[in-house]
């Protein structure tokens, strides 16, 4: 953005990040017996300006607490937290804000209508805007005009999540943050709401999610971390963290001797009705068995390299993290 002063031309940097956190800290104290419980311990990320990002952990790893601190829900111990380049204690900096909290609660007694119009006039809408706004979002979300006036008493579970992600966008924010936005949402649900995400990023809107399903955390964020014990674990692209697990071949109609020499190195194998699947660990491996299956005159049918899973990935590192062997 640009501004002109005196004749002289001011430029505005764009923050890098929507999220910036250096060090954060929780430590709650008094509360387990006389000691201290540091439920956030020294945690330094960065979330780029317009990227979906994940943010991983098992129940008890702090990730609420992290979450809250951002913010300003509650205050950190040590650190800072800082939005598109701005303190979160600060109110302002909260406003280009969506959240959606997990286990919300609405009050049951308005309409769908009714409660997007409550929140978007806290949020500082005016009524013009807000009568415009509300029936959008709520087709946006996928509530069809039977659910814009029923009472939110009446909603299942999986309308209450959609009416509360139409919630988190009434004011249009830059910063999407969703604790759980799938919970008890439908697979066509689950689907229609990371459409509309998927949307929302495409118009640069930064989403920040925490999620239990790691299935669709992996097709929908570009980038995630993993917290365990209070303390950012791992963090890095979908992309990175996911490849390069090992090196796949597939075989026809492999002689006895054949499959005893190539299963030698192999991590694992499957072997069903004359075709035989080799899973190794490095390239070199899988181009010795290559060359021992062309020897012995084998077809082979495919070759390529495998990738691990989010879910395999979440708990090699919850398991190290832990003092387990995976």
């Amino acid at each position: 953005m640009n501004e002109t002063s005196r004749g002289f031309v001011i430029l505005h940097r764009v923050p890098a990040y929507a999220i910036e956190t250096e060090g954060l800290t929780k430590v709650f104290r008094g509360r387990f017996a006389g000691r201290e419980l540091r439920a956030v311990d020294d945690v330094s990320l960065r979330v780029p300006a317009g990227s979906t990002y994940g943010l991983l952990g098992p129940n008890g790893a702090g990730k609420t607490t992290f979450v809250k601190m951002l913010l300003s829900c509650t205050h950190q111990t040590a650190g800072r937290a800082m939005v598109f380049g701005r303190d979160m204690r600060e109110a302002s900096a909260r406003r280009p804000i969506g959240y959606l909290p997990e286990n919300h609660r609405f009050p049951t007694y308005m309409t769908g209508r009714g409660m997007l119009d409550f929140y978007g006039a806290l949020s500082g809408m005016e009524t013009a805007a807000r009568r415009k706004r509300i029936p959008e979002l709520l087709n946006l979300v996928g509530l069809d005009e039977r659910a814009h006036d029923l009472r939110l008493g009446k909603y299942s579970k999986g309308m209450l999540q959609r009416v509360g992600l139409a919630q988190a966008l009434i004011h249009s924010p830059k910063l999407l943050v969703l604790d759980e936005p799938s919970d008890g949402v439908d697979p066509v649900g689950r689907k229609q709401i990371r459409d509309v995400l998927q949307n929302l990023e495409q118009q640069g809107v930064t989403i920040f999610l925490n999620s239990h399903l790691l299935a669709e955390v992996e097709l929908f964020c570009r980038e995630v971390a993993i917290i365990q014990k209070g303390k950012l674990a791992l963090s890095g692209t979908v992309e990175e963290l996911t490849s390069g697990s090992g090196y796949r071949v597939e075989a026809l109609h492999v002689p006895e001797a054949v499959e005893t020499g190539v299963r030698a190195h192999a991590r694992s194998f499957v072997s069903n009705n004359g075709s035989l699947q080799l899973l190794y660990a490095t390239r070199e491996e899988a181009n010795q068995a290559v060359d021992l299956l062309r020897a012995g005159g084998c077809e082979l049918e495919s070759l390529g390299r495998t990738k691990s899973t989010l879910e395999e990935v979440f708990m090699k590192t919850v398991g190290e993290n832990n003092g387990d062997k995976q």
